[in-house]
């Protein structure tokens, strides 16, 4: 099928036999999507108008919230379009443009919570640099490259894909994620070899750093006053939750890719809404209830509404 090179559209066969639930499922995945909106602004929001939360452990909060809102603003509307359309299709730019949105949004989660255990390491276990360190001018240039870098990898992997011939336009998902490359024509080693160094630099590097930066607080923790573990414990572990669950998600996307054909498409369907299903209201459940400081602000913004 070389002859589909040149394939506008595709079709998303992910969907299955949906047709009898798909309202349901719009309705239930509309009301999720208004909620991550709502949740992760009203923080956001909240961060940007309280003084006293203008530190650089806040700011990287609302970096990491509202990249949440974009990781689900990139898959969440068109995934609602299709539930009420007739045929799920899209077009062959959109899709790379998906692909391309949703693995750089997701490259800049990782490095936002190593960005986040960095500052966490230099206040706990460096204070009295941590001015000298953490100062505004330091801040933004991470936040630029947290947000660069992943776009500059996935960019590489995006055009390469887009030169890439394609054998098949029918895609076994209901979103362009890593399921796109089942379309092409000849594993491209190029390809692959942009994949693991995205997946080193963008992944694994982070992750590690991550996980040895909190196990090297936690050794200066247990050394210090119990106040002191309380109140350090407080600001590290929703961080650490975060990662977790963001690292599961990143391994259970690759997985659901390579799950064989014999699962029922209703069970992959289920299964590849896991991906982005949740974690986009986990992260701000997660800090508005453990961040003391951003509960009580939270408080006080609801209090003042009613």
């Amino acid at each position: 099928m070389d002859n589909e090179t040149n394939a506008s559209y595709l079709t998303l066969s992910g969907f299955g036999e949906m047709n009898k639930y798909r309202y349901l499922f719009f309705a239930i995945l509309f009301t999720i999507y208004v909620l991550i909106i709502c949740s992760n602004s009203t923080i956001v929001y909240i961060i940007w108008k309280t003084q006293n939360l203008h530190e650089p452990m806040y700011i990287f909060i609302a970096a990491l919230l509202f990249n949440c809102v974009v990781y689900a603003t990139t898959v969440y509307p068109k995934l609602l379009i299709d539930f009420v359309s007739e045929k799920q299709i899209i077009s062959y730019s959109a899709c790379l443009f998906q692909f391309f949105m949703f693995y750089s949004v997701g490259g800049t989660e990782f490095l936002l919570l190593a960005a986040m255990a960095f500052d966490r390491y230099v206040s706990i276990c460096k204070p009295l640099l941590y001015q000298t360190i953490m100062r505004k001018s330091t801040v933004n240039i991470i936040l630029i490259l947290v947000w660069f870098l992943p776009a500059c990898h996935i960019a590489a992997e995006t055009i390469l894909s887009a030169e890439t011939k394609i054998c098949n336009i029918n895609m076994k998902g209901i979103f362009c994620n890593n399921v796109f490359f089942s379309l092409h024509c000849v594993k491209s080693r190029a390809l692959t070899v942009l994949g693991l160094v995205s997946l080193l630099d963008l992944v694994l590097l982070p992750m590690l750093f991550t996980f040895f930066t909190y196990a090297k607080i936690f050794l200066v923790l247990f050394q210090n006053g119990k106040i002191f573990r309380r109140k350090a414990a407080e600001t590290c572990i929703p961080h650490l939750l975060v990662l977790i669950n963001f690292s599961y998600l990143a391994a259970y996307d690759v997985a659901i890719a390579r799950v064989e054909s014999d699962v029922s498409k209703i069970a992959h369907f289920i299964m590849t809404l896991q991906i982005f299903l949740y974690h986009p209201l986990f992260n701000p459940f997660i800090y508005g209830l453990k961040m003391k400081d951003i509960s009580k602000q939270l408080k006080h913004f609801y209090l003042n509404k009613v």
